[in-house]
């Protein structure tokens, strides 16, 4: 069993990493664009928006499937494969219409990707290892793919082939990963799902995955809620840097295509150290402190962005500590969730809160960025993003504890003589 957990956090290491590498490709190709098809504010923000709301879209519709069906290998492979070929669609793009349509293919496409993988992954981690596991397949992903190898790879073929040829060459790994994924993953039953999260036996979590559920339930639960209008604030963050921070550095401070690869690098090894380190302190201090650590930290990326006037090297020394807040993302869209809803619930929980995060936090917050950018200037979009972190600090307050071991610590307190039983599990404070 701890062989195969390695080996699937590998391949969904991967499988993060390509999905990231390739929905972030565009930021770092937003200069080249904007030169070719004259994009404004609006637009640049628009092109993100659409990949966010069709993969919200997406994201629900297939997560709830994927609950009542077995069937989460099927949809992760061919979600890989139609996201590599709308990637290449791209670079075939001859103006903002036909990219925005590749780019909402690519949304529908990558939609399902993150729960689907999340709740594989958290069916076959240890309760000891939940936490870490399912931080590094995210952040650490996300940074090391969409991050780090991102900008190094993306901005030199952009500058030197095109930016056509960058879109042309993401594609392929994915379809290379279709077939690994394919070969090796093994298909949890339902009664698996339905049980890793609280012990209970195999009749009843049969019965728990053959019922048909509703999918109000993970909205009806506290935690789900707070985690979804969290994200909300902490991907308008995300995106006021990510999506207008390469291009207020280029064409607003002049640099170089160097500098802003050297600048997209120290936020992708900001997002892998963080990725790694959030989500595994937030296995021994508990989710609600790290999360409140991670918004803090992050408040203060946007405006090291739009305000710090240091050379170089300070510029991106100060990124890359701001940037390390980021890596409580697993935590909030998936890690408690998951935790808060009965197992059967859990990629549903995951799901709806990656897709309601996804419709507000990356669909509407880009094109309101955007549009601010055009009517008060290039550091609008950078105040939006230091509000909206705060706000989501200050949200961490109404959540409750869902880690195992502080839940089994506080169980254990309140525990009496006459009451040896306490529930420890997180369905109760759920």
């Amino acid at each position: 069993m701890q062989r195969y957990e390695n080996r699937l956090l590998a391949m969904l290491f991967v499988t993060n990493g390509l999905l990231f590498f390739d929905r972030l490709a565009i930021n770092f190709l937003t200069p080249y664009l904007h030169a070719e098809f004259n994009l404004s504010g609006l637009q640049i923000g628009a092109l993100t928006s659409a990949l966010s709301l069709t993969w919200a879209t997406s994201g629900i519709v297939v997560s709830r499937l994927a609950d009542r069906h077995a069937i989460k290998k099927l949809v992760l492979v061919v979600a890989i494969v139609v996201f590599s070929v709308s990637s290449v669609s791209s670079g075939l793009a001859a103006g903002f219409l036909s990219l925005l349509v590749a780019r909402c293919v690519m949304g529908v496409a990558e939609g399902p990707v993150l729960p689907v993988v999340q709740t594989l992954m958290m069916v076959e981690s240890t309760p000891r290892r939940r936490g870490f596991n399912m931080g590094f397949i995210q952040a650490v992903a996300a940074g090391v793919f969409g991050s780090l190898l991102g900008p190094a790879l993306i901005i030199p073929l952009a500058h030197t082939h095109g930016w056509r040829t960058a879109f042309y060459l993401t594609g392929i790994p994915g379809l290379i990963l279709a077939l690994v994924l394919w070969r090796f993953v093994n298909e949890p039953s339902l009664t698996r799902v339905a049980s890793a999260l609280h012990r209970v036996d195999d009749a009843e979590a049969e019965v728990k995955a053959k019922t048909k559920t509703k999918t109000i339930r993970p909205l009806a639960n506290r935690n789900v809620m707070i985690c979804a209008a969290m994200a909300c604030l902490f991907l308008t963050t995300f995106y006021s840097v990510m999506v207008f921070g390469p291009l207020h550095l280029m064409a607003g401070r002049g640099y170089t295509d160097g500098q802003m690869s050297g600048f997209m690098i120290a936020l992708g090894a900001a997002a892998v150290v963080g990725g790694a380190l959030m989500p595994a302190l937030s296995d021994r201090l508990g989710r609600k402190p790290t999360l409140l650590i991670g918004f803090l930290l992050a408040s203060s990326a946007p405006a090291v962005v739009a305000f710090v006037q240091a050379d170089f090297t300070i510029l991106c020394v100060g990124i890359f500590v701001a940037w390390l807040g980021m890596g409580v993302m697993p935590v909030m869209l998936a890690t408690v969730p998951a935790e808060s809803v009965e197992g059967v619930y859990a990629n549903r929980a995951i799901g709806w809160v990656i897709g309601i995060s996804e419709v507000i936090g990356g669909c509407v917050s880009p094109v309101l960025c955007g549009a601010a950018a055009d009517k008060y200037g290039a550091s609008a979009p950078f105040v939006v993003g230091i509000i909206s972190a705060v706000l989501a600090a200050l949200l961490v307050t109404g959540l409750r504890e869902t880690a195992p071991g502080r839940v089994a610590r506080a169980a254990a307190r309140s525990s009496t003589p006459d009451d040896e039983q306490a529930p420890s599990t997180v369905s109760t404070i759920s």
